[in-house]
């Protein structure tokens, strides 16, 4: 593995009625907030008003910026900066899930510069500083509580990104199981396989001597496995619930990838995708990420995926090559996907071939080839996109 400095300085507050400790956390940062969440979802399920009944015990002054996109926009963004900007914010608290808590971190760098935020996320100009902020995680799926990256977009120009730095941590995250027992089921669907996606980003590399982290990969990938369809079928079973939280979080606050860095080609076309179709990162990453595998897939690198295949997928190895046991794990994958619901087609959000170019060009904005498994150019970008069709 490479040399690595590993730091992560959020604080994880987890389990049941955790938020009793909201006030004392957000005290400490100052007693102006402003709290960001998405379509309304905590207000029915109650969440708001805890929140809001916490705050009120340390005379908090609250304002709020509702609405986040699940693919949240940078137009929601400068709103929120506005706000912070007029009314000077002290604290920043998300409550909601991986969409919400992505809108803040941009918020809050935003509030700290003059500079545009869109310049910020693509690269251009770098953050200088940023509000303090927390969050209170209603979701499991993309680990945004436990890490510094955001993924934004520009509804306008057609473009999504991810981006991060390090003032963009959270101070805290609240994280009860609870809080996610009214998550609809295409979203727990959802949120699951984009714990398990970000795993395998992680899991196919080419730095040698991993077996720690290998081992902590595909143990998640078995736990999530071994969960999901028990969640499906008891959504308010506290045990299961908890168990796909932390896998959650665990998935990505830069535990699993101490010494290496993983693919992220898988990502980099969900992003295309969703940046013009606005389709569920969950639902594009079940789509892709299996066709990205056999993209991929070939006699040189084929001893990596047959070692998810056996050890994650229980695939018998007997006198198959490599490449043939390698194929049959991607096709459990692909199944097990199917069994709990998750599309596998980009049909399903009625995305046809007239719209493969205009993604496959999104995919090389930034460079000329993306992923580091195995480098992928345009042309990889539209056979991947035609397959998954």
């Amino acid at each position: 593995m490479e040399n690595f400095t590993y730091y992560n300085p959020t604080k994880l507050i987890f389990g049941k009625g955790q938020l009793e400790a909201l006030p004392k956390e957000v005290e400490q940062y100052g007693k102006k907030v402003l709290i960001v969440y998405g379509g309304g979802s905590i207000k029915r399920n109650g969440i708001y008003d805890n929140v809001m009944e916490k705050l009120a015990e340390i005379n908090a002054e609250v304002f709020e910026l509702p609405g986040v996109e699940p693919n949240p926009r940078i137009s929601t963004v400068r709103k929120g900066v506005g706000i912070c900007k007029k009314e000077d914010i002290e604290f920043v608290l998300a409550v909601g899930g991986g969409s919400t808590i992505d809108c803040t971190k941009a918020i809050a760098a935003g509030a700290k510069t003059d500079v545009d935020m869109w310049d910020i996320v693509t690269k251009k100009k770098k953050a200088t500083d940023a509000l303090p902020f927390g969050t209170v995680l209603t979701i499991a799926a993309t680990g945004s509580e436990m890490n510094r990256g955001s993924v934004i977009t520009n509804w306008e120009t057609n473009e999504k990104y991810g981006w991060g730095c390090s003032y963009t941590w959270p101070k805290f995250s609240i994280l009860d199981p609870v809080h996610t027992y009214s998550v609809p089921r295409d979203q727990t669907v959802y949120g699951m396989v984009d714990i398990m996606s970000h795993v395998l980003e992680h899991y196919f590399h080419q730095t040698t001597n991993t077996k720690v982290q290998d081992r902590f990969c595909e143990s998640i990938l078995q736990t999530v496995m071994e969960t999901a369809p028990k969640l499906l079928d008891d959504s308010e079973n506290y045990e299961l619930r908890e168990t796909i939280m932390l896998s959650g979080t665990l998935a990505l606050n830069d535990m699993l990838n101490m010494g290496y860095r993983g693919d992220w080609a898988t990502h980099n076309l969900e992003h295309a995708a969703s940046a013009i179709h606005d389709i569920p990162h969950g639902g594009g990453l079940a789509i892709l990420f299996p066709n990205w595998m056999k993209h991929v897939l070939d006699e040189g690198n084929a001893a990596r995926f047959k070692q998810l295949a056996v050890r994650v997928f229980n695939v018998e190895a007997g006198n198959k090559s490599d490449y043939d046991v390698a194929l049959e794990g991607i096709g459990k994958l692909r199944n097990f996907w199917d069994s709990i619901g998750a599309p596998a087609t980009l049909a399903a959000y009625s995305i046809n071939e007239s719209s493969v170019e205009s993604m496959a060009d999104k995919t090389v904005i930034a460079n000329s080839e993306y992923g580091n498994f195995k480098k992928l150019t345009r042309q990889d970008s539209v056979e991947i996109f035609k397959a998954s069709l």
